[in-house]
């Protein structure tokens, strides 16, 4: 911690800077458990200095992704929950990174508050750090920034920022799918971090509502809606390695129909039956509680399907036995087929 640097009229301006060096200080322990062999400093420079491994790569394509959480944190705000919505932060970054096939290395968050509590801020980032472990990326670098009269001191907004590599010709290459090739899904963990606004509208989110437990749950409302955004790093590197993946799909905002399209050649569409998507039950929860048509929901929420991988056909069982070998759900989901409807759901 720095002993010399402080301000009291900073301080009685809404500033405490020594707040900051003690959230510093308490966020290390986490940070640590992110450090990979790219590393070459710890944090606290102007920049996060990072050593890309080159071994099996001849032409390096750098892939960036930067994404926040958005309303979701209302929700640890009303249950005083800040150690997973860090986890959310980068899992919607680099689940977009891989979704050209590359692999994240490094991550930075940027965290703005109303107040700095070094502890509530050591208790986010020790999420960001967990996200970064089970991505297997590293994290170099972040800032707290204490926005005194832009946000409620009691509030906070999180973003982040990541970086991944990938050889150019492994890049994935949507062009070389047909009618006939098949979509994976592979399962969601829930709400993740989309679509927040309309589910705070349709339970009319307070700490009462927010506690009340739900049988088709298996948990209050609350432990359902926070529940962290799965990251799919390490299940897509297995699959990559295991079968050829012609593209790759993350499925948030927008759900369906905005995200599927855009993973598809000119003519290519997706058709699923309805009866084939494994919905969860917190979506059959919020589209009876707020009466939402089914379309409006396919085209908000991920509806149980966090990411749709296309492979040929032949290769679909391997993919979905590489996808269960490393941890994660995967089912057909449907096929492609000549159409310019993009998402045909029937």
């Amino acid at each position: 911690m720095n002993n010399n640097s402080y301000s009291n009229s900073y301080k009685e301006a809404g500033v405490d800077v020594t707040a900051g060096y003690k959230a510093v200080e308490l966020m290390k322990q986490y940070v640590g458990r992110t450090v990979t062999k790219g590393v070459i400093d710890g944090i606290g420079g102007f920049g996060g200095l990072f050593e890309l491994d080159m071994t099996g790569i001849n032409k390096p394509v750098l892939v960036s992704g930067t994404d926040g959480v958005g309303t979701k944190i209302k929700i640890a705000f009303l249950l005083d929950k800040h150690d997973t919505v860090g986890i959310d932060c980068v899992a919607m970054c680099v689940n977009d990174i891989i979704c050209c096939g590359a692999k994240p290395q490094f991550f930075l968050d940027y965290i703005a508050c109303g107040r700095n509590i070094p502890e509530k801020i050591a208790s986010i980032v020790s999420g960001v750090a967990e996200g970064c472990v089970q991505a297997g990326c590293a994290l170099v670098g972040g800032e707290t920034a204490e926005h005194p009269g832009l946000m409620p001191e009691e509030e906070y907004d999180l973003a982040g920022f990541s970086v991944g590599i990938v050889d150019k010709d492994k890049i994935l290459d949507p062009t070389t799918q047909k009618a006939g090739d098949v979509m994976i899904a592979i399962k969601s963990s829930g709400v993740h971090s989309n679509g927040f606004s309309l589910v705070r509208k349709v339970f009319d989110v307070n700490e009462e509502n927010l506690a009340k437990h739900y049988d088709e749950l298996g948990t209050t409302l609350g432990e359902a809606l926070l529940t962290p955004t799965r990251i799919y790093v390490k299940a897509i590197m297995s699959l990559l390695d295991a079968v050829k993946v012609k593209s790759i799909s993350h499925i948030t905002g927008g759900g369906f129909y905005e995200n599927i399209p855009r993973a598809l050649p000119k003519g290519i569409s997706a058709q699923i039956k309805r009866s084939d998507v494994q919905v969860l039950p917190i979506f059959d929860l919020i589209a009876k509680t707020g009466n939402i048509p089914e379309r409006d929901m396919f085209n908000t929420f991920n509806m149980g399907v966090g990411m749709t991988v296309v492979v040929d056909k032949a290769d679909a069982d391997a993919a979905i036995a590489a996808i269960k070998a490393a941890g994660e759900d995967a089912y057909v989901l449907g096929e492609l087929v000549d159409s310019d409807m993009g998402v045909i759901i029937c």
